[in-house]
This record gives structure tokens, sequence and C-alpha cells, in this order.
């Protein structure tokens, strides 16, 4: 059973990167997942928190998780009208 021994935000390839015991290398591209599953500024900044202070919590939502339905639950938000 292959273990996770690193993930971290890799700012040259805008990747999360997971590295295993077992020599292999996992990289999520962020830019690419953003463009999938991002409708506004709020959920942007949302993954953007998450990429930068908690990259194995972005890692799991993306792999194992549902983006989508995470980022409408944390980033609702009220238009107001002056």
């Amino acid at each position: 059973m292959r273990k996770l021994i690193s993930c971290e935000f890799n700012m040259d390839t805008g990747c999360v990167e997971l590295k295993y015991t077992d020599g292999s290398l996992l990289a999520i591209d962020c830019t690419a997942v953003e463009n999938q599953i991002v409708d506004n500024l709020y959920q942007r900044s949302e993954l953007d928190y998450l990429i930068y202070n908690d990259p194995v919590g972005y890692a799991d939502l993306i792999l194992n998780g549902d983006p989508e339905l995470y980022l409408k639950a944390v980033t609702e938000y009220t238009h107001y009208e002056n």
C-alpha cells in the first residue's frame, strides 16, 4: 500500500503535487480545476485559500470529495441592491 509522503503547491507549475512512498507523483492542475468548477470570484478565492494553506485538504476535496457542493456551501453570498 502506498502512503502519501508529501503534498505541496508548486508555484512554478501551478499544481498541487502529491508524492507517495512508491515513488509515484500525482499533480493536480489547479488552473484547470478552477476553470471547470468555479462560477464566481468567491469560489476561486476559497480554492486559492485551500491551495496555499491546506494543500492536503485541497487534494482530498478534488480527488475524493464533491468540490461543486463544497463551494456552494462555503461561498454562499447575498447580492444587495442599492
